[in-house]
């Protein structure tokens, strides 16, 4: 299959990226990022999470974030909602997508939600009901989709059964998801290609994390399969709290070098996703992950040295 023309980066730094930050990030430094990452041209950022602040308390400022940032006109701002409770605080705060998230593992499953994958889809139904209802988009994430930190292998058939139960309840789009960043090209294409037969494919996304140092080549296996949509987190930005060893999500800044480098539209301005990714890392004081951002960087600081 010849790789897509064009793909959708979604921009997950500033929730999936520093919802593990064990300093609270100001808010007026995610309004700040946020900002950057909309100017810089994204389709769909996701900017908030609607969770208790007892669970995660680096998210507690979600509706005062939603409320203070620049909005562009065509961005999807998207939140995380596990309940309708959440959903209603999406909805106050003006979110064009709510997220929802099921593990394809079981163990998985129970230890970060407490309950089995088959109770956690029924506990969204209310919520992707009401999303509906109000107009506002969907999305599903299905965690563990490649490995799983408790039960070790994934079977494939397992995360197409979430897919199919994402898939009934409703949802515009589905994330599978490498949680924990142990995914091979083999694996993802395996994935990619059962999936895709129980959804469309152009609205399946991938969203890998890089623990093994394979997220590009898995993210690559995946345009191999036909997938246009990619989740990335700037500067390499966060982790899984619930996943012993697992490192942070594919950073945006190398994601969109290799796409461009292979020729594919982003519609992003990967040198002011360069600049924004500078900027979070000084502010929390976290050490920028993105080969293609350091590199950026240091060209850029070279080039002004040399140009005074």
């Amino acid at each position: 299959m010849t790789l897509p023309h064009a793909v959708k980066i979604v921009e997950v730094g500033p929730r999936d990226g520093l919802q593990n930050e064990k300093e609270f990030v100001p808010t007026e430094v995610k309004i700040e990022l946020i900002n950057r990452l909309s100017a810089a041209g994204f389709r769909n950022i996701e900017a908030a999470s609607f969770v208790s602040p007892k669970w995660v308390p680096q998210m507690a400022d979600g509706a005062e974030v939603m409320a203070e940032i620049e909005r562009a006109a065509g961005t999807v701002y998207s939140v995380l909602t596990p309940n309708l409770r959440g959903f209603e605080s999406a909805q106050a705060a003006s979110a064009d997508e709510v997220v929802i998230f099921g593990s394809a593992s079981e163990a998985f499953s129970q230890k970060n939600i407490n309950c089995s994958i088959a109770q956690s889809i029924e506990r969204f139904a209310p919520v992707v009901q009401a999303a509906q209802a109000t107009g506002l988009r969907v999305r599903g994430s299905v965690s563990c989709a490649l490995g799983c930190p408790y039960q070790g292998e994934v079977p494939v058939a397992a995360v197409v059964d979430v897919v199919e139960r994402f898939a009934a309840l409703g949802c515009d789009e589905i994330d599978i998801a490498d949680t924990i960043g142990v995914g091979t090209p083999g694996r993802t294409q395996a994935v990619f290609h059962a999936v895709s037969q129980v959804f469309p494919r152009e609205r399946l996304s991938g969203h890998f994390h890089d623990t093994y140092g394979q997220a590009l080549v898995n993210i690559y296996a995946a345009l191999q399969a036909g997938i246009e949509i990619f989740h990335a987190s700037v500067a390499g930005l966060g982790g899984c709290p619930y996943a012993k060893g697992a490192t942070g999500n594919v950073a945006t800044e190398d994601v969109l070098y290799l796409m461009h480098g292979l020729g594919i539209t982003t519609g992003v301005d990967l040198n002011a996703v360069v600049a924004a990714g500078d900027f979070i890392s000084t502010a929390i004081g976290r050490p920028n992950v993105s080969r293609a951002g350091k590199a950026l960087l240091a060209r850029v600081r070279n080039e002004a040295g040399a140009n005074p």
